[in-house]
This record gives C-alpha cells, sequence and structure tokens, in this order.
C-alpha cells in the first residue's frame, strides 16, 4: 500500500481543489476502526496515517477532508452508529416538547445530528477565515418540489451553526429556494442536478442572489456556492446506455464515464468563463474502467487540475485507499480540459438523453423535474427519508405495561 492514496496524490497536483467526506462526520472514527479491522495487518500502520490526515482535530488546517456533504438518509448512518444514544435523546425531545409527531421528532433529530456534524468542522471554518469547513445539510427531501416548505427548513437549518450549507435539490422550485437564500447571504449546495442547464441555471440564479444581497449590503464573509454534478446517477442510474441501445448505440463502461464527464467539463469552463462565484462539485464518483486488464479511475483522472469539489462516501473512500495498483496510475497535468475524444463526442451526440444534457438550453426549468435522474433520484431519497421517519416513530411508540 502506497503512503499516499489517490485522492491525495490528486490534491497535490490539483490547486483548489477540495475533497469532502460524503457521510456525517460522527460516524467517521468508527468507519475508521471498520476499515483497519478488515485491512491487511501489514497495512494498517500506513492507513493509521492516512486516517489521521483526512481528519486532524489538532491541526484542521492540513487535514484532507476539507468539509462534508449529507442528507437526511446518510444522518441515519450516524443514529445506528450509536442507537441508544439517540434513543435517549429522543426521548429527552419528546419530554421537552409537547405535541411531537414523528416527523417533528424526526426533524429535530436530524437537525441535531447536522449540529454535532458541523461543530466538528467549525475549526477548519474559523483558520481558514470562513472559506473551508462547511457541512452541507441537505433540506428534506420529501419536500424537494414545495419551495416554501424547503425555503422554511433552509431558514431553520442555516440558524443551527454559521457553517451549516443549505442543499437545495435541481427542480423547478429548488432554483427559486437557491436564489432567495443567496440574497439571504445562506450558502447553499444545489443538488441532484444530472444536465448542463441545471448547473448554469443555478449560476445564474446565484448570481441574480448575490446581486440583491449586495444592494442589500449584506455580510457575505462566510457565504458559498457550490452545485453538485451526480456523475454516476446521471450515466447509470438515468439510463445512458439504455437511451443509446434506442438509438442502436452500445456504449461501455468507459463510454458512460466519459459521458459524465463531458458534461462536468463543459460547465466546468462555462461557469470559469462566465466569472459565475459558484464552485463544481462532482459526486457519485465511481470507480473503473478497466483497460487492458487494469483498473482504472477515470472520474479522478480525468478532473487533475480542476478548481472543484469532490466529495466522496465512506465505501468509495475504501475502493480508493485499496485501489489495485494504485502506482500505476499518473494524474496527468490540466486533464480537466481536455475534452473526450472526437469519435465517442460523435456517437453520445446521436442519443438525445446525452445530447440535451450536454447543450446549454437542453432543458427548460420546467422539464427539470420529469428528467429520469432526478425522479428516480428524488424517490430513492424520499423513501430513505422514511427510514429516519421511522426511528423517530419507533421512540415516539408507548411500551404497554408487562
Amino acid at each position: 500500500m502506497q503512503e499516499f492514496n489517490l485522492l491525495e496524490r490528486l490534491v497535490a497536483v490539483s490547486p483548489g481543489m477540495e475533497i469532502w467526506w460524503d457521510s456525517s462526520p460522527l460516524i467517521f472514527e468508527s468507519w475508521c476502526r471498520k476499515v483497519l479491522a478488515r485491512s491487511d495487518p501489514g497495512d494498517r500502520e500506513v492507513l493509521e496515517r492516512q486516517f489521521a490526515r483526512m481528519y486532524d482535530r489538532e491541526d484542521p488546517e492540513q487535514q484532507l477532508f476539507r468539509g462534508v456533504t449529507t442528507n437526511p438518509i446518510l444522518s441515519m448512518d450516524a443514529i445506528r452508529d450509536d442507537e441508544a444514544n439517540w434513543r435517549n435523546l429522543a426521548r429527552e425531545m419528546v419530554e421537552t416538547h409537547e405535541g411531537l409527531d414523528k416527523d417533528s421528532l424526526f426533524w429535530l433529530l436530524y437537525k441535531e445530528v447536522v449540529k454535532r456534524g458541523s461543530d466538528m468542522y467549525l475549526p477548519l471554518f474559523k483558520a481558514t477565515g470562513f472559506r473551508e469547513g462547511f457541512l452541507s445539510g441537505q433540506v428534506d427531501p420529501r419536500k424537494s418540489f414545495d419551495k416554501a416548505a424547503m425555503l422554511e427548513q433552509a431558514l431553520e437549518m442555516h440558524a443551527i451553526n454559521p457553517n451549516v450549507m443549505i442543499k437545495i435539490p435541481g427542480t423547478a422550485e429548488g432554483y427559486w429556494v437557491i436564489e432567495e437564500l443567496t440574497a439571504r447571504g445562506i450558502s447553499t449546495n444545489n443538488t441532484l442536478t444530472f444536465v448542463l442547464a441545471q448547473l448554469l441555471d443555478c449560476a445564474k440564479s446565484v448570481r441574480r442572489g448575490l446581486e440583491r444581497a449586495k444592494r442589500d449590503r449584506l455580510d457575505l464573509s462566510k457565504w458559498r456556492s457550490v452545485i453538485t454534478h451526480m456523475l454516476a446517477r446521471y450515466g447509470d442510474l438515468g439510463g445512458l446506455r439504455e437511451a443509446g441501445k434506442e438509438k442502436g448505440i452500445e456504449l461501455s463502461e468507459g463510454d458512460v464515464r466519459q459521458a459524465e464527464l463531458a458534461i462536468l467539463k463543459k460547465a466546468y469552463r462555462l461557469i470559469k468563463e462566465g466569472g459565475y462565484q459558484s464552485k463544481l462539485l462532482p459526486c457519485s464518483l465511481r470507480v473503473g474502467p478497466t483497460v487492458d486488464g487494469r483498473l482504472r479511475s477515470w472520474h479522478l483522472e480525468e478532473m487533475t487540475g480542476a478548481d472543484v469539489v469532490v466529495t466522496v462516501p465512506p465505501f468509495y473512500v475504501e475502493q480508493i485507499i485499496n485501489f489495485p495498483q494504485a502506482e500505476s496510475i499518473e494524474f496527468v497535468d490540466e486533464r480537466i480540459d481536455v475534452a473526450p475524444p472526437d469519435e465517442l463526442m460523435g456517437r453520445l451526440m446521436r442519443i438525445p438523453y446525452f445530447e440535451r444534457a450536454y447543450e446549454e438550453d437542453g432543458y427548460a426549468r420546467s422539464e427539470y423535474n420529469s428528467h429520469p435522474g432526478l425522479v428516480k433520484t428524488a424517490d430513492e431519497f424520499s423513501a430513505a427519508t422514511n427510514e429516519m421517519v421511522d426511528f423517530a416513530g419507533s421512540c415516539l411508540a408507548v411500551e404497554s405495561p408487562s
């Protein structure tokens, strides 16, 4: 095992790139213990050093993870990690808040997970002059099409800690909320984003919000905007291969990864050229493809040199630290500026699902809510959120006397 993993090596050659932890920070220590338990004994000292560099309480400015992305689904992992204590806390909440139902108890528990996680990153937030150390907490995914409810929840979450960034979905309703929050000087992360039109819509919504905030002379020293691009959720969950087959075009795993990156790279260029004050945040990364019998990591390799935020969930981090033949991966300078091969782009542009995703005006805002990737992800996130709601309900249940 190499001393420095692929994420560390990528950041070293990509000025401005940030790596964020895509889960609640509350599970980090237990995750480290579990990974160590699964590891080869000969690798454990190296792993312990890598973990110490990922999150460093004593010297946060030097740590690998510069922020956090999370949501109610990922927050449930923190509750599972220490369920007895969270049940005790839930009982205390029930005693101190009259008339709680399971949804309102869920919301209180979720905000507490956000509070404790953001507390862990406040030292980095302060040490970097409020530029890093954000925790991005998502509004209830079940409210993704209700702008009034999203705004109300966003304002509640903003009050938790100054480093809480509000994650708002890329629905037609979501962009109104993003502009409104920006106008109030509140940091945002646009999620459930799959196509170029959404990414640019967010950048423009943020710009309009900033213009309003500046007119009102708001303090923007603690404000940031990031725009998520859900790479594999566009390609795999959205059904790029299936869309290609409808046109008689067979796409390999590598073709799909390149298609996802093509949208990211074009958005990156246009946001830079347009002088927008938002930073792209690629998520939903995958390892692969396998080329000439060797596993590659194109999602990482093709982002070399990018001034972006890369957020990585625990399962992916474990894949990266145990990446086979990691020493054979070379990070070539400025791959973010290199377009996919012309031959591949020619085939992709014959697929309407990709062509529309790649064009600046490929979707009207009114069409976002019906995009396959958004529909499937919103449904998945809403269903998963219900698990945390059910946990809250179980804490409310009164045991029958024996």
